[in-house]
């Protein structure tokens, strides 16, 4: 396919007609023709329209997926439209309400926000909701526990500056009291509360170095269970959800793509990496066709944003769906439950400093 012409040489005609194109083709999911494109009132012939067609084709914009069909968009198109037609548009006021009385004012921890901030958006869009959780090297730490659960097995209880609670079972080269879980709990806690998982294991390495001679039995102990306790390269959570309202969506008609698209979707690494892209520089971002080796591959694309609190990012949370989607629509409520979201784990969690994870 020819590159896309610069789109500052388009002519007013040019862009009109493109868009029409694209509207149509998102609204009927049909290629579209030049006798379409003529009734929405341009004044111009058939014949015309076709010719500017042919060039709008000629320049990348629109392709002819069969010989005697009409035109569909390109990527360049969509991300042309993205740019410079869009109507700007925001998320309807009752919509908003629904977001707002699903994620804020209510009582959940972090995990579940996330989950019902993926439901949201598949809910809200047709289409398929996904929310990566944030990494767990970057987790702030709040509060840990170590409670005993049989012989040396050992539940270890970490919970985030935001509220995210991880659980892990452990186990240890020796049998532990729980009085001395409890100490070990507390100094963890009052030591390297506010640092990420990552700085402190980090430092933790560095005190087994320097204090290796004088270390006592409390401390290496302390160092033992924060170690596999706090481990940070564990992989990056995402949550899924909406996939079955794909396969209602004409360009999922063929099986093979439907695999596919299920394969891509249980590869959730790749999910994760492709997401986190859009996690740089803040605002919604938009991968379309070529951009990423997941919309390339499915024809689709991926409308995201980061969340966090205040000004550090969290995670990424997006829309995915076959490049023929409502962007007008789609691209503010990825922008609005973004931001929703945030507030929500800001507000949930602010405040909160004497959280601590329960006994057991």
């Amino acid at each position: 396919m020819p590159d896309a012409r610069d789109h500052g040489s388009l002519s007013p005609r040019d862009r009109e007609i493109l868009k029409d194109v694209i509207l149509t083709y998102i609204l009927n999911a049909e290629p579209v023709s030049s006798r379409s494109v003529a009734k929405h009132n341009f004044g111009l012939s058939a014949a015309t329209i076709r010719n500017v067609m042919a060039d709008l084709e000629e320049w990348g914009y629109l392709m002819q997926p069969h010989t005697s069909a009409g035109r569909v968009p390109t990527a360049a198109a969509y991300h042309l439209f993205i740019q410079s037609m869009m109507e700007a548009r925001s998320v309807p006021a009752k919509e908003r309400r629904y977001i707002q009385d699903n994620l804020q004012g209510v009582t959940a921890d972090a995990d579940h926000l996330l989950g019902t901030a993926s439901h949201l958006l598949s809910e809200l869009s047709s289409q398929v909701g996904v929310v990566v959780s944030p990494a767990i090297g970057e987790t702030v730490l709040k509060a840990v526990d170590f409670v005993p659960i049989a012989g040396r097995k050992i539940l270890c209880v970490v919970v985030s500056s935001t509220g995210f609670i991880d659980n892990k079972v452990i186990e240890t080269e020796e049998e532990i009291p729980r009085e001395e879980l409890v100490r070990i709990s507390n100094y963890l806690t009052e030591n390297f509360a506010g640092q990420t998982l990552r700085d402190i294991r980090e430092r933790l390495v560095r005190m087994m170095v320097e204090e290796k001679a004088q270390m006592d039995r409390m401390l290496a102990r302390t160092i033992e269970l924060a170690q596999a306790g706090l481990a940070s390269d564990g992989p990056q959570g995402v949550m899924v959800d909406g996939t079955s309202m794909l396969l209602a969506k004409p360009e999922l008609a063929d099986v093979q793509r439907v695999r596919r698209m299920f394969d891509a979707f249980a590869d959730k690494a790749r999910l994760v990496r492709i997401l986190n892209r859009c996690i740089q520089g803040g605002g919604v971002r938009v991968l379309i066709g070529e951009d990423s080796e997941l919309t390339s591959e499915l024809e689709f694309s991926v409308v995201a944003t980061p969340y966090g609190v205040g000004e550090r990012p969290l995670g990424t949370l997006g829309i995915v769906g076959p490049s023929r989607m409502d962007y007008e629509t789609i691209i503010p409520l990825v922008h609005f439950l973004g931001e929703t979201l945030s507030r929500a784990l800001a507000d949930t969690f602010s405040g909160d400093s004497d959280r601590r994870p329960e006994r057991r």
